[in-house]
């Protein structure tokens, strides 16, 4: 077995980057100023990722006030509204309004990806998507549409999303983010049956390197069944914040998936550790698998940034620790950032 690591998603803004951003939405900063900040604020993120030994590595996203606006910003037919608690955390997102069929006026990750995929050398750059399924549920339909359908276009759209990222000539992974299915209460066969159909329709192609990342919480056994049909490689499980409940999932086994497990608490700042009982249950559910990847429970984007660059390092320790007590081969990268 061979085992590495990679931050989840986006991280905290530092105080150079809260002040860059205010002096942006100000107008005090011209373009070429705001792109040399944030070039620097970008090359400290993922400099502390190679620096962990990290293969995979983003961007940071810091500009991202959530995991839905740069797309609302990037489509037409889609504003945003006042604010809603996103899940059980102390952090809110702006609903998207959809007000008529979504269409793409400019991508997302092709501009990023070519400005800072060289940058991420030798390690392979990742870019986050939000789930369709998620994004429509969570946003209010005025569209039209049912939301159903509303999914199928976002869907639609994500895809062109992941083909502009490939033509690029990056080497990259894919994430698409569903913390909605991981929800106990709101979480459905029916929704994880369309997140299924509809994911499989965005990663075409890139299934191999297509990474789902569940989180809050851990889905219902039917849910998780269903999820199991999904194409891509990669099954992201949180088993920070339910190990109990994760633990009786897991029993279940991966469905053929490499696991990526969300191990380093992105929620909370204190200091990380490896237990017994966690050890035994990935002996127990991982045992048959030749690579495992340990990840953050959550986007580090919720703590402090300092905390979130220690909390980087942690995952290369945790790599560590992990591979020593299962006899693995850990994986890191290691360059000079």
């Amino acid at each position: 077995m061979k085992i590495w690591g990679m931050a989840l998603g986006g991280y905290p803004r530092s105080r150079f980057a809260r002040h860059t951003l205010r002096d942006v939405e100000r107008g005090v900063v011209s373009n070429i100023e705001w792109a040399k900040r944030y070039s620097m604020i970008c090359s400290e993120i993922i400099g502390i990722q190679k620096a962990a030994g990290l293969p995979v590595v983003v961007d940071g996203m810091v500009d991202w006030h959530d995991m839905f606006r740069p797309f609302v910003r990037s489509w037409r037919n889609v504003s945003v509204d006042g604010l809603l608690r996103f899940f059980d955390n102390n952090f809110f997102y702006r609903i998207p309004v959809f007000t008529g069929e979504p269409d793409i006026i400019e991508p997302v990750w092709v501009r990023r990806l070519l400005d800072y995929h060289e940058l991420m050398d030798p390690s392979t750059p990742k870019i986050v998507l939000p789930g369709p399924v998620t994004f429509a549920y969570l946003s209010q339909n005025k569209s039209g549409l049912s939301n159903e359908e509303l999914a199928e276009r976002i869907a639609y759209l994500l895809k062109r999303e992941v083909e502009g990222a490939v033509a690029t000539g990056a080497p990259l992974y894919v994430q698409i983010d569903e913390p909605l299915l991981a929800d106990r209460k709101q979480g459905s066969r029916d929704m994880a049956e369309l997140a299924v159909e509809l994911i499989d329709k965005i990663v075409e192609g890139v299934e191999d390197r297509a990474i789902i990342a569940l989180y809050f919480d851990v889905p219902k056994p039917e849910v998780y069944d269903t999820i199991l049909n999904i194409k891509a490689k990669y099954l992201m499980v949180d088993l920070v914040d339910a190990p109990s409940r994760a633990k009786m999932l897991l029993e279940e086994g991966f469905g053929g998936h490499t696991p990526v497990l969300g191990l380093v608490d992105g929620r909370r700042i204190f200091e990380d550790e490896l237990s017994d009982e966690i050890v035994n249950m990935i002996k127990s559910c991982c045992r048959d698998v030749e690579e495992l990847v340990v990840t953050s429970s959550y986007w580090f984007d919720l703590i402090p940034f300092k905390y979130a660059l220690k909390k980087t390092l942690t995952l290369s320790r945790i790599v560590r620790e992990l591979s020593d007590k299962l006899g693995a081969s850990p994986v890191f990268n290691w360059s000079i950032a």
